[in-house]
């Protein structure tokens, strides 16, 4: 099976990047299926303080692979045995519930299922030339890969409604405007200023970073005094860590802390 996802490491911080520049990084079944093993990997590896997402050849990803599709209505799909959408929203899934920090890092377009998994991340980090298209009624389709769900907590409903129902291209300052993706920079910049981020949030004390994530993006779930309650079980959890002895030790001692992720 031919390779479809780079997988690099810088200390803390893994880059997975998708790798079908040549179709501007269109998912195919083995594409989704490598990605979920990178996604799992980097979940499990303790090391690992952080995850940037990209792709090669100047796109993030142009969403799904038509030809592939096609293929499968003729019946000579190379993976007859796997639903495209249900591996799509498993990748979703996953990269969202992911208890580590994460950020998109979008060159060129994000379309469909791609921009899907961009705004799975909890950061999307833009250069000037990205493209963003909700694809999806263009082909007279809704979201079908959580987009439905995560537009609306990224961007607010009216600004995820209006991005959804018309299909308009969004260019990288219109997607600043309406909080589609957190900052703009230059393509020189990009992969710097990612990376910057990525390393600061590596730094960080990981558990209360994945709790506090896990706190904010299920929030919506709980009332105020359910939340309060959780916020207090994850305290107890913190409070039994090395990152948490070490940020009081620093605080006491008026300088920065020093943490190792656990």
């Amino acid at each position: 099976m031919s390779r479809f996802v780079d997988v690099e490491d810088r200390g803390a911080v893994r880059l997975i990047a998708l790798n079908r520049p040549d179709v501007r990084n269109a998912i195919n079944t083995a594409m989704l299926l490598q990605m979920r093993k990178a996604v799992k990997e980097a979940a499990e590896a303790e090391h690992l303080r952080a995850i940037v997402f990209t792709g090669r050849g100047g796109a993030f990803s142009g969403g799904a692979d038509v030809k592939e599709w096609a293929d499968k209505i003729k019946g000579i799909d190379p993976h007859p045995d796997n639903n495209w959408v249900e591996e799509a929203i498993k990748l979703v899934h996953e990269v969202y519930s992911l208890r580590k920090p994460t950020i998109a890092m979008i060159d060129g377009a994000a379309v469909g299922a791609g921009l899907d998994m961009a705004l799975a991340c909890d950061f999307r980090i833009a250069s000037s030339r990205a493209k963003f298209i909700c694809a999806y009624t263009r082909i007279g389709y809704p979201p079908d890969c959580g987009g439905s769900w995560l537009m609306p907590r990224v961007m607010g409903l009216e600004n995820a409604k209006l991005f959804a129902y018309t299909g308009e291209l969004y260019d990288a300052e219109k997607a600043l405007e309406t909080g589609l993706v957190t900052r703009v920079v230059e393509p020189e910049a990009l992969e710097a200023d990612t990376m910057a981020l990525a390393e600061k949030l590596a730094s960080g004390p990981t558990v209360a970073i994945g709790l506090a994530k896990h706190l904010m993006d299920s929030a919506h779930k709980r009332s105020l005094a359910e939340q309060q309650l959780l916020e207090s079980e994850y305290g107890r959890i913190c409070a039994k860590t090395a990152d948490h002895e070490e940020g009081l030790k620093a605080a006491n001692e008026r300088r920065a802390p020093v943490f190792v992720g656990r």
